[in-house]
């Protein structure tokens, strides 16, 4: 196994991605409209209700509209990345997965080239929506856009991985939407995309420990920062173990031996 033929599955697997992204649109547009609700229609009463003054680490005041943008990212990138692994639920009933997995190519690869396909769609949605958030005045440090692309691909990398992982521990279709919306909203409220955490402890202790060790909280933060050209190490760590740990369960779960193929024997 070469590296050609690594980069031919990888952009076969990416374009199989990419083509059925093309073909479903009602997905590209429930990827957007949730972000835009929360922004430009709940960020006004959650701004009055909780009364934020946000002065972020980066010493620069922000209206909370700016600062919920992040969040609103991370919510693109997440609800994508379960999509994705939807997905791979559908394909396993079908049988195109079992054929996949039979091909002559390392099992982590075949994941990884998934995983990028799902995450490059994922940051096209998340920059369709920085812009529809510009065109209403919500306006970022203009580097800032460049600047996040490294967090969004890391930050997207590590929630698919963990769609990944849980599509192969859940047999039916039916099972996976329902483990979704377990997963997605607490994963989304119990983090910083919406508050900050400090705002958090003010109400209770264990809440705030609670989302501190949210992985979303680190992926958020991550792309919060880079968002105004700044980083956070702490994030980039945390969400590199992330990613790693699900990834690994993945690779597991996927194992015909121990994972996925074993249980269905």
């Amino acid at each position: 196994m070469t590296l050609h033929h690594l980069w031919i599955v990888l952009r076969a697997v990416v374009m199989r991605e990419a083509l059925r992204f093309v073909h479903q649109r009602e997905r590209f547009l429930a990827a957007l409209v949730r972000p835009l609700v929360w922004l430009l229609v709940f960020a006004a009463g959650f701004r009055a209700a909780l009364g934020l003054s946000i002065t972020p680490p980066y010493q620069t005041y922000i209206t909370y509209e700016t600062y919920i943008v992040p969040g609103l990212c991370g919510m693109i990138l997440l609800f994508n990345g379960m999509q994705s692994s939807l997905s791979l639920v559908y394909d396993r009933e079908m049988g195109s997965m079992r054929l996949l997995l039979t091909a002559p190519v390392p099992r982590w690869w075949l994941l990884f080239c998934k995983l990028m396909g799902s995450t490059i769609i994922s940051i096209f949605q998340v920059y369709t929506f920085l812009f529809i958030a510009w065109l209403f005045d919500i306006t970022l440090p203009g580097w800032g856009y460049l600047t996040a692309l490294p967090a969004l691909v890391l930050a997207g990398l590590m929630l698919g991985t963990l769609g990944l992982a849980l599509s192969s521990f859940i047999k039916q279709l039916e099972n996976f939407a329902g483990v979704m919306n377990f997963v997605i909203f607490p994963m989304f409220f119990l983090s910083s995309a919406l508050y900050p955490l400090w705002k958090m402890a003010e109400s209770s202790e264990l809440l705030h420990d609670i989302c501190a060790a949210n992985p979303f909280t680190h992926a958020v933060e991550l792309i919060r920062f880079a968002l105004y050209v700044d980083f956070n190490p702490t994030a980039l760590l945390w969400t590199l173990l992330a990613a790693g740990i699900f990834m690994g369960l993945a690779v597991w779960g996927y194992d015909p031996e121990r994972g996925m193929m074993t249980r269905k024997r």
